[in-house]
């Protein structure tokens, strides 16, 4: 279900996209049409006017040209009225639609199914085992969910603390700890599933050690951000629907803006900033930290 709205929103872009395009091609080509009439509509008026000076019969037929005339423009601005609105509503849309793709790249909405599994599922062993932090010393993971639960209470109000603690902990969201979470508070799976699908900031699967994030921001889409994303997926093997490799080296995410437009296009890999790239020049940024053993 959620594959099927990312997919329906990113044809929902491409639409109003292309209506976008469609409609300043349709302005400039009103536009363009009425600066070559002009000239030609006054030439008309000015051989009228010379005619009725020399015979008034054709008086009639000056008005009826400004008639023309005045029809005439009144049509191309309703026109362009309504060619206008379409153009503000389809790049509306397709703003709304880009930031949420730029919000929701990469992330897997948690499934509330899996949560009410791990929630119904009796727990086996004497530790449940979870991902372990990076960097610092290991914190027995029982230990840790119990201390955040007891720093932040245990009611349903605290699950947006809790689960940015377990965020800032283990750079997302392990089954495991969730299933922690609701064995030891008052918070349900379908709260979590909520909260944890709702904000951006929560993830659902482990980001790898690096961070490349692809400016996709006006100046840099048009200078071709869009194939740079491509060529870091392809080179560092990331299947579709992912954001991050098989060996948690990298993360590739797609950001709106980082506020370099004059650098355009724009990567920045772990904060740092490097512009005015090729798809092959992203990559040859990445090489040197590249390693072959995992995250």
């Amino acid at each position: 279900m959620n594959q099927t709205l990312h997919q329906r929103v990113r044809w929902a872009a491409w639409i109003a996209a292309a209506a976008v395009a469609v409609c300043v091609l349709l302005l400039t080509i009103s536009y363009a049409a009425a600066r070559l009439q002009a000239p030609r509509d006054e030439k008309t008026v000015a051989e009228l006017k010379r005619k009725v000076r020399e015979d008034a019969s054709f008086a009639p037929r000056i008005e009826a040209e400004h008639k023309r005339i005045t029809a005439a423009l009144q049509q191309r601005r309703k026109r362009d009225d309504v060619i206008a609105i379409v153009l503000l509503l389809a790049a509306s849309l397709f703003v709304a639609a880009a930031k949420w793709l730029a919000a929701c790249g990469g992330r897997r909405q948690l499934p509330m199914d899996r949560l009410v599994q791990l929630k119904a599922a009796p727990r086996q062993g004497p530790a449940l085992t979870l991902p372990a932090a990076p960097g610092g010393a290991e914190e027995p993971h029982q230990a840790f969910v119990e201390r955040i639960v007891e720093q932040h209470g245990r009611s349903r109000e605290a699950a947006i603390p809790i689960l940015q603690a377990i965020q800032a902990h283990y750079r997302y969201l392990p089954d495991e700890a969730l299933k922690l979470v609701c064995e030891l508070t008052e918070i349900t799976p379908a709260q979590i599933a909520g909260s944890s699908s709702f904000y951006s900031q929560f993830r659902r699967s482990p980001r790898g050690r690096h961070v490349v994030r692809v400016c996709h921001g006006t100046a840099c889409h048009v200078a071709g951000a869009r194939l740079i994303t491509d060529e870091l997926r392809r080179r560092l093997e990331i299947p579709g629907g992912a954001d991050t490799d098989a060996q948690r080296l990298f993360t590739v995410d797609e950001v709106a803006c980082v506020g370099c437009c004059s650098l355009a296009p724009v990567i920045m890999v772990d904060g740092q900033t490097v512009g005015k790239l090729t798809p092959t020049g992203a990559c040859d940024a990445l090489d040197g930290i590249r390693s072959p053993s995992p995250a």
